[in-house]
């Protein structure tokens, strides 16, 4: 016989539904209770020393690196063929600076890339973006690829910032002379000494010997930033807006690499809208890439020049 539960519910009245609550309210607290217990009674069984027992869990987590992920190198898979590493200025969460028509780091990220691929075109070398998306990297991992992959050369790209809308022109900035003396100290004190510049550990040679290594190893650096910022500067002309005093020296720290080239080249100033607009077409892009692409090739024809004659004349030698 079916039972009518409804009008049973209505007999208990008040009294029934507050037991109904405090059945249900002692099922829910004494239910882990139980279930705490039944693991110390497993425990105990299996010789455990009940609550003294200590639980742990413990992962393997893959080390931390210090270090960012070195980008792909495209051209030639000669690895004799000279690397060009291109810089990307900002990234990620660092938009750099902005105008009207654009962010910085969107700017330098379409230069770059069209940089890249006019000297991929010309052929005879090879190159790397330290980033080509919009990511965010620290300033020294920039340089610092550029160490890693043993780059022949280290370009970064920017867009310049101003108060006024008047500032116009690019600028080709190379490392300053007391950066270079400060860079040299540094890595000369013994907690940088695992560096290895030219060839040379420094691990392996005195604080003094250090110190004068790195000396001539950035002097000869600064000397041919020097000279691909004059070629740039030659290159660009009637093709690139360009300051009236363009070549400057500065202590930007992705140019303190002792012994890559390396130039930071603001490409104009985002924040006038003549300088963003002509940078932002394609006229513009492809009048800096081409330009610069072709100070490039004449760089390393100068340089393989140079070598040429060096060998000849030591071969000649009696």
């Amino acid at each position: 016989m079916p039972i009518d539960r409804s009008s049973q519910d209505d007999d208990a009245g008040p009294q029934g539904g507050a037991g109904r609550a405090v059945a249900l309210a002692a099922c829910v607290i004494l239910a882990p209770v139980a279930a705490f217990a039944a693991m110390l009674g497993v425990d105990h069984a299996l010789g455990g020393a009940g609550f003294a027992r200590p639980y742990a869990l413990r992962l393997s987590l893959p080390p931390a690196s210090s270090q960012a992920g070195l980008p792909m190198i495209e051209g030639p898979l000669d690895s004799l063929r000279p690397l060009v590493v291109i810089d990307p200025g900002h990234g990620g969460h660092d938009p750099g600076a902005h105008g009207d028509q654009a962010q910085e780091k969107d700017l330098t990220l379409t230069l770059a890339r069209a940089l890249r691929d006019r000297l991929l075109a010309m052929g005879g070398v090879r190159v790397a973006l330290t980033r080509d998306d919009d990511r965010y990297l620290l300033l020294e991992e920039r340089s610092g690829m550029a160490r890693r992959l043993k780059a022949d050369l280290f370009l970064s790209i920017h867009a310049d910032s101003a108060g006024v809308d008047k500032a116009t022109g690019a600028t080709l900035y190379t490392l300053s002379a007391k950066a270079s003396d400060e860079q040299a100290e540094r890595m000369a004190a013994q907690e940088n000494r695992a560096d290895t510049v030219n060839g040379v550990a420094l691990a392996q040679t005195s604080t003094r010997v250090s110190a004068i290594l790195v000396d001539l190893a950035q002097r000869h650096t600064a000397e041919q930033s020097a000279d691909l910022a004059r070629l740039i500067l030659r290159e660009g002309e009637g093709r690139i807006r360009f300051r009236e005093r363009a070549l400057q020296s500065a202590g930007f720290v992705v140019l303190k690499s002792p012994d890559v080239p390396s130039v930071l080249f603001e490409a104009g100033y985002i924040t006038n809208p003549q300088d963003a607009a002509w940078l932002g077409s394609p006229e513009g892009r492809g009048g800096f890439a081409e330009a610069t692409a072709q100070a490039i090739r004449v760089y390393f024809a100068r340089r393989s020049d140079a070598a040429a004659l060096s060998s000849e004349a030591a071969s000649s030698a009696p």
